[in-house]
């Protein structure tokens, strides 16, 4: 069953947005863009929950959709001579990561269980290696891209701020969606497909058709992910479609929570902090960043969100 943060979850939640929203008046720059990281991490580990902590479903194909999402900005700046709208941007990345979901899902989803996963690692790493192998987007060493353009021009020395405050707002506009998303036909439908698929089956829901509908909306989510960080760094690479990235997503879901709306965001947190700390104490930084997850894994057994409620 999905859940969403009790009210000590909701408080929490809050202080850290407000916490979060104002570390421009006091955090050093550094950290401001560290914190944007860890946004742009839980919008994307939560576009993922929706299919492994709603629908019961774990693709490698994640990451792709993410990478897409911060091609599509690329793209559009290419076609059109200049940065885009980030009006238009934004859809943009949407669209071309919900239609390659589309194409992606319709194949992987005829599979299930580790055909399903292996399927959909295999179209990961071939749009992985389509970017990576090509000319497009710089080929394998990537390409700085102009910034889609804001309502209004940002100063230099307020960019940093700017951007974390605009993913902030995405990922709670994100959360917000799918706590109501949740609440739907649509959403209970998907529960019942993860708690007894045949059953639902049998009782007349075209389980596939919505299989594949979750995997679209997941997709797009993912592609909205990586538009903003195509918008926070002015960079894209074919790294941001490796199939690590939807390992490290998958993480992200795994330490907060798997079925907790609320847990990407605190997984995200975790592993930035994790990342970081490791890369604070030794130059072996994997190291310690593995053994921190292995104890987080041991110790929660139901992630981070099952402390917050």
């Amino acid at each position: 069953m999905m859940t969403s943060a009790g009210a000590r979850g909701n408080l929490l939640l809050a202080l850290g947005g407000a916490v979060v929203a104002s570390m421009p008046l006091w955090a050093m720059p550094y950290h401001v863009q560290l914190a944007s990281t860890a946004l742009i991490g839980g919008m994307f580990a939560l576009s993922l929950q929706l299919l492994v902590g709603a629908t019961g479903l774990v693709s490698l194909a994640h990451g792709a959709f993410f990478g897409l999402g911060s091609y599509a900005v690329y793209l559009l700046s290419q076609a059109l001579g200049g940065a885009p709208s980030v009006f238009l941007s934004l859809p943009g990345a949407m669209l071309l990561a919900g239609t390659a979901a589309a194409m992606v899902g319709a194949l992987a989803l005829r599979t299930q269980g580790f055909f399903f996963l292996m399927t959909t690692l295999a179209f990961g790493q071939m749009l992985f290696f389509l970017f990576h192998d090509t000319p497009i987007g710089g080929g394998m060493d990537g390409v700085f891209i102009p910034r889609p353009d804001l309502i209004w021009p940002v100063p230099k020395a307020w960019r940093a701020p700017v951007f974390l405050w605009l993913n902030l707002g995405v990922l709670a506009a994100m959360y917000a969606g799918l706590w109501a998303l949740m609440r739907t036909m649509f959403g209970h439908a998907l529960l019942g497909i993860r708690a007894n698929e045949s059953r639902m089956r049998a009782m007349g829901h075209d389980v596939q058709r919505l299989k594949l509908a979750a995997f679209i909306l997941a997709g797009a989510l993912a592609g909205a992910a990586g538009h903003m960080a195509a918008l926070t760094d002015a960079f894209v690479s074919p790294e941001l479609l490796g199939w690590h990235r939807s390992a490290e997503a998958l993480l992200m879901v795994l330490l907060g929570g798997i079925g907790a709306l609320h847990g990407p965001i605190l997984g995200a947190i975790a592993l930035t902090t994790i990342q970081e700390l490791g890369h604070l104490i030794t130059e072996r930084q994997k190291l310690v960043e593995g053994l921190a997850i292995l104890l987080a894994v041991l110790l929660l057994r139901h992630g981070l969100a099952g402390r917050s409620k």
